[in-house]
């Protein structure tokens, strides 16, 4: 069976996503790749005479109950079709199934998904990534606009950006679990942001990509993180060739929710890199740590994610015998770019391109 990709593009009002998707149709099929779209279901539902905004809840419930089957066949068609061409197929869903519970509150998401006979893990399982496109709400509100979708409610005025932010701060969480969760920053070059979409399906896909430095600094938190996914991180190093670097790792988050992954980074002549992804069972995973680096300990910290002003952040706490380290790493900012840094945060060191501090060799062990 043909190893077939399929990717969610997502992100909140005004992200970009309509002129994103063109743009992958166009790069990726001059590459060969037969590329396949779904549509966004809850747009062909409202033009359809579904409202998303009706206080008839049997309605409401009904539609969406609807919109979450109907993206699911689309999905699984456009699948079974894909498989049938002869060149490499790929599959970009314009949002996914786990968009529509940032929408709906807790309890109904339970009881549609119980209808439905799917759970949300199964849902996050059935993609190999996720990128969301930040808001231009958020940090590029200059660009915000509405007059690309007749059906959006988030007007532009203070109070919709404000509600545009909020819904897509949601979006992410809906995600946050996916083992290749990618978050698109807003720039003042929008190519910058395309390419980065390209760059991360080129990923995705197994292309080889130019090695590029994100920026990293040593800082203390000074304040209060404003809307931020916490997790955990164990990080543990696998023995490896020279040109390789593997890695096993296990993700938590308060609400139970787990998550395995192996990654493989290969290095091609010292210019670029491969890098592959798998989710693991647990007892896959509880299997491959028999091959841990023994010249490197586990990797323990407390990870918090966050977006500032349209830019995408994380920020590591480092536990056991790095305790007391927190390094802020930022995510898709262009090198032509300032950082945004958020008054919560104060910067102590730029570690930008030091390899004392990437975390393959803050593992070793000490002599």
């Amino acid at each position: 069976m043909k190893d077939i990709k399929k990717i969610v593009l997502t992100g909140g009002p005004c992200a970009g996503k309509t002129t994103a998707l063109v743009k992958i149709i166009e790069h990726f099929s001059s590459l060969g790749f037969k590329v396949f779209t779904i549509p966004e279901v809850p747009t062909l539902f409202l033009q359809s005479g579904m409202d998303y905004l009706t206080p008839n809840l049997n309605f409401f419930y009904e539609g969406e109950k609807a919109t979450l089957e109907i993206q699911l066949q689309l999905e699984d068609k456009f699948m079974k079709v894909a498989e049938q061409v002869e060149e490499p197929a790929v599959v970009v869903c314009d949002r996914g199934s786990m968009d529509i519970s940032a929408y709906l509150k807790p309890e109904m998401w339970k009881e549609i998904t119980s209808r439905v006979g799917i759970t949300p893990q199964q849902l996050i399982d059935r993609y190999d990534a996720v990128l969301h496109l930040v808001s231009a709400a958020d940090g590029a509100e200059q660009f915000y606009t509405t007059s690309t979708n007749a059906h959006r409610q988030e007007q532009k005025s203070e109070e919709g950006l404000r509600i545009a932010r909020e819904l897509d701060k949601k979006v992410i969480h809906a995600w946050s679990s996916h083992p290749h969760l990618r978050v698109i920053n807003n720039h003042d070059d929008f190519d910058t942001k395309l390419n980065r979409v390209l760059r991360e399906i080129s990923n995705v896909l197994g292309l080889p990509q130019p090695i590029t430095e994100e920026r990293k600094y040593i800082v203390e938190v000074v304040g209060e993180v404003p809307s931020a996914i916490d997790s955990d991180i164990l990080q543990t190093y696998l023995v490896s060739d020279p040109d390789s670097e593997v890695r096993l790792r296990r993700r938590s988050w308060a609400n139970g929710k787990q998550v395995n992954v192996h990654t493989i980074k290969k290095t091609i002549n010292g210019k670029e890199q491969v890098e592959t992804e798998r989710q693991v069972s647990n007892a896959l995973y509880e299997s491959l740590l028999s091959q841990a680096d023994p010249y490197r300990r586990p990797i323990r910290k407390k990870r918090c994610s966050f977006i500032w002003k349209g830019q995408y952040f994380e920020l590591d706490s480092y536990l056991d015998q790095l305790e007391g380290m927190v390094i802020l790493e930022t995510k898709g900012i262009a090198s032509t770019e300032d950082v945004n840094f958020p008054p919560f945060i104060k910067v102590v060191k730029d570690i930008t391109g030091n390899r004392n501090y990437y975390n393959y060799n803050l593992a070793l062990r000490k002599a």
